[in-house]
């Protein structure tokens, strides 16, 4: 059971709307959100919440705090738990980056307090918040920070950002255009190819792979400002990738190409395509999602020109510790070896099962 220590009163409300409470707060969320800072990513839309409850089927909280009846502070929450792994309280899965947004140090106290109070009821083992920058709190009492958000400034034109590209960058853009490939640019009527990428790479990498379901709930909640891009070589889609425009910055959360296509520079090919599209809607930023620092991942979002950011998942641990759901815990490894043995379709069948339950 967590102890707080008592305080003075306080000025703010905070309240933790449970599910059915949400919908009649999301306007007033994302306004507040939105005017935040210069960019937010559209990982930080309240929408979300709906997303993950109707889709992966995890309980949904949003915590608000509100001075003088005008929202200060918001965290949104999911719950997510198997028969498995266990139960986890989480800001927010599957996204890069989420956890308190606030103008002040007290006002993050006050999420965080409750927040953690809401991990004790629940029974969790552990509260994840997927923040940039450390917030101080007594109940933090872990953080992972091995892994940076891999950012590019963008230019005002595509003409601009070739130029900013190396020699050895565009030669394998070149090569990559040499292809027959075909690129399309869609919604839900694509996912089936992007499923059929996504599906194979997950499984070379040894990774259970979310269901379509999962990727029609974001195009459908987002049906503006999330994409589907798919490339083809002939009718065999070979490398795909989800994007979504935020407030000044796209995100690119999932992407993929088939292993064997790797000498073709398809994936050079798609990427460019991915940051012409963002410069095209008047994006003044790029994001490429986490990785470890100086990692295969890193090297390559490095080469484009992106530049590390800080990602430090903050952690309030109630049971076990934070390691044993690390995908680089030895525990897995073996798993995972079995994993990449496996027909893709049987593991489209049970992957989304077991990806719903993985905080």
């Amino acid at each position: 059971m967590i102890r707080l220590m008592s305080s003075a009163p306080s000025v703010f409300a905070t309240v933790a709307h449970p599910r059915a409470a949400i919908a009649g707060r999301v306007a007033d969320l994302a306004a507040f959100v939105r005017h935040t800072a210069p960019e937010v990513a559209l990982s930080k839309h309240p929408l979300w919440l709906d997303v993950l409850r109707t889709s992966l089927g995890h309980e949904v909280y949003a915590i608000e705090v509100t001075a003088s009846n005008r929202t200060v502070g918001y965290l949104p929450l999911a719950c997510v738990q198997s028969m498995l792994f266990g139960r986890f309280l989480v800001s927010l899965p599957y996204l890069n980056t989420n956890g308190v947004v606030a103008h002040s140090a007290d006002v993050q106290t006050e999420l965080i307090t409750r927040a953690t109070t809401l991990a004790d009821e629940l029974n969790v083992h552990y509260l994840e918040l997927r923040h940039e920058s450390l917030i101080a709190h007594p109940l933090l009492n872990a953080s992972f920070t091995s892994k940076v958000h891999m950012r590019l400034p963008l230019p005002k034109t595509t003409e601009q950002l070739w130029k900013g590209f190396d020699s050895k960058l565009r030669n394998q853009i070149r090569k990559g255009e040499k292809g027959s490939f075909v690129v399309k640019w869609g919604g839900s009527e694509l996912l089936d190819g992007f499923h059929d990428v996504l599906s194979e790479n997950m499984r070379d990498l040894g990774s259970p792979v979310y269901g379509k379901n999962f990727f029609a709930a974001i195009l459908s909640t987002f049906p503006n400002d999330s994409e589907v891009c798919l490339v083809r070589e002939g009718t065999k889609p070979v490398a795909a990738a989800l994007l979504l425009h935020g407030w000044g910055i796209t995100e690119v959360p999932t992407a993929s190409s088939l292993k064997a296509y790797n000498s073709s520079n398809v994936n050079m090919l798609m990427y460019h395509h991915l940051l012409q599209r963002a410069v095209e809607r008047g994006q003044r930023v790029f994001d490429f999602g986490r990785s470890t620092t100086e990692g295969n991942t890193f090297k390559f979002k490095k080469q484009w020109g992106a530049v590390p950011h800080p990602a430090t998942w903050q952690y309030c641990v109630l049971q076990g510790g934070v390691s044993e759901m690390r995908p680089d815990n030895p525990r897995y490894q073996r798993a995972m070896r079995l994993w990449q043995r496996l027909p893709v379709g049987l593991t489209r069948c049970i992957g989304p099962i077991i990806v719903r339950g993985i905080p």
